[in-house]
């Protein structure tokens, strides 16, 4: 399967998410699941996450999302799919 092919989403978090390590927290289960793309805080205090990868690396990038780190507390996920090619990279990085 090429990165094209793959199925990409694009997640925005709400709650108590900024300020408790959620985007590095983000970082690592996005390397545990096996996913590319990048996380990033918003100016209204919720956290945005875009990512491709297989769809069962992003059933468990979003299930990791859901429960968040153990300082944060995640009161709602938005999810919204997004073409595979509007993620660039190889890697997964904090914006």
């Amino acid at each position: 399967m090429t990165a094209s092919d793959q199925p990409a989403a694009r997640w925005v978090v709400s709650g108590f998410v900024q300020g408790v390590g959620f985007r590095f927290f983000v970082a690592r289960e996005a390397a545990r699941a096996g996913v590319v793309g990048w996380v990033r805080n918003l100016p209204d205090g919720r956290v945005e996450a875009v990512a491709r990868g297989t769809s069962e690396a992003l059933a468990e990038f979003e299930n990791a999302l859901r429960r968040g780190p153990r300082m944060a507390s995640v009161e709602n996920v938005e999810k919204l799919q997004i073409p595979p090619e509007s993620v660039r990279g190889n890697a997964f990085e904090i914006k």
